[in-house]
This record gives C-alpha cells, sequence and structure tokens, in this order.
C-alpha cells in the first residue's frame, strides 16, 4: 500500500483497495504485471527521430509511411501526442521537446530538444510546423522560441508555421472564463 501510495493521485483508499486486488489477482497474472512494471524503464527509449518514447528505435507514427511526413506538430511531452492521437484526426507526425523554456527553473533551449527539431527539419522537406505548446507563460516562450529559430535558419524558405487555436472550451460558461482565454476566444474566431 506504500507503494502505491507513492504515485500521483493515489491515496489511502485507493492504495489499499489495488493492493487487495492484486492479493486475489491469480499468481501468473501478477507476475505479467510486475514483469510489466520490472521493464518499463529497461525496454523504452526515445524516437531516433520525433524523441517520443517507444520500443523501438522508431515509434510508430514516424515508422508509417500513411503520415504526412511534411508536417511537424511540435508538443512539450510524449502524453500531448497522445491527447491529439486520440482525436483521430491528426495525420502529421510529432517533434517531443521533452519541456518548455522556464528561465526561473533553469531550463533554456538548450535544456529540450529544439536544436533535434532544427536538425531534422534540415534533413527534411517540411512544409508546416504546428506549435502546440501549452497556453501559458512557458509555452508561449517556447512557441516564440522556435519560430524565431525556424525564420532565421529558413531564411526565405516556404515553412507555414502555426499555432493551435486557443479559446473557450466546449461545454463552457462565458461568465466563468477568463479574460485572456475570451480574448483569444475572440481573435481566433472564424465565420460560422
Amino acid at each position: 500500500m506504500e507503494s502505491f501510495e507513492k504515485l500521483p493521485g493515489i491515496g489511502p483508499k485507493t492504495a489499499q483497495r489495488l493492493s487487495f486486488y492484486l492479493l486475489h489477482m491469480p499468481q501468473d497474472e501478477l507476475i505479467r504485471f510486475s514483469d510489466s512494471i520490472r521493464n518499463l524503464k529497461l525496454s523504452t527509449q526515445l524516437c531516433t527521430r520525433c524523441k517520443n518514447t517507444t520500443e523501438n528505435p522508431t515509434c510508430l507514427v514516424c515508422s508509417n509511411p500513411r503520415r504526412d511526413h511534411k508536417t511537424i506538430c511540435v508538443v512539450e511531452q510524449p502524453t500531448d501526442v497522445l491527447s491529439i492521437e486520440r482525436t483521430g484526426t491528426y495525420q502529421g507526425v510529432y517533434h517531443v521537446l521533452h519541456g518548455a523554456i522556464d528561465p526561473l527553473n533553469n531550463i533554456g533551449p538548450d535544456e529540450i530538444y529544439i536544436s533535434d527539431l532544427i536538425d531534422r527539419m534540415k534533413e527534411h522537406t517540411i512544409e508546416e510546423v504546428i506549435l502546440a505548446t501549452n497556453p501559458n507563460m512557458e509555452g508561449e516562450a517556447t512557441a516564440m522560441y522556435i519560430q524565431k529559430e525556424v525564420h532565421t535558419v529558413f531564411l526565405g524558405e516556404a515553412i507555414k508555421i502555426s499555432r493551435l487555436a486557443h479559446g473557450l472550451p466546449v461545454g463552457a460558461d462565458l461568465e466563468y472564463a477568463d479574460e485572456v482565454t475570451l480574448q483569444r476566444a475572440l481573435e481566433g474566431r472564424r465565420q460560422y
């Protein structure tokens, strides 16, 4: 129970339920489960192209020839890839930064995978870079830095740089939205 309580979002009651569930699990299933946990760090690595976590040198997205390899969606974390993939609408490839520029915590552009993105763009023909960093101060700073880098390195080349739309979530009430969210929603409005 103590081990489960160390996990984020797991309180004492949930830890107790999980422990007793595992206690009543058949031994062979429990062994497979423990082997999966033991091998989690041993069998995962970063994709050589996009830096997403994978069990192979190249992840499933990068190795898929049906994906649009001329469009790169730049995200902060591997979990962001999973979120976008769940929509089933994006058909390009990704680049995972593993963080965002955060000067207060001594995280600069050299501590995340921005240079790998630029190198990747030099090796392949890229038509669009979608900046899908978080809409907070660090994510905005990272997006601005990448935009400036791309414009500096690829001066004169026709590379479209876009940003995910910002605004109101579906099902939200206007009265509870903050000023910045409402401002972004108004700026990003489209014809209906």
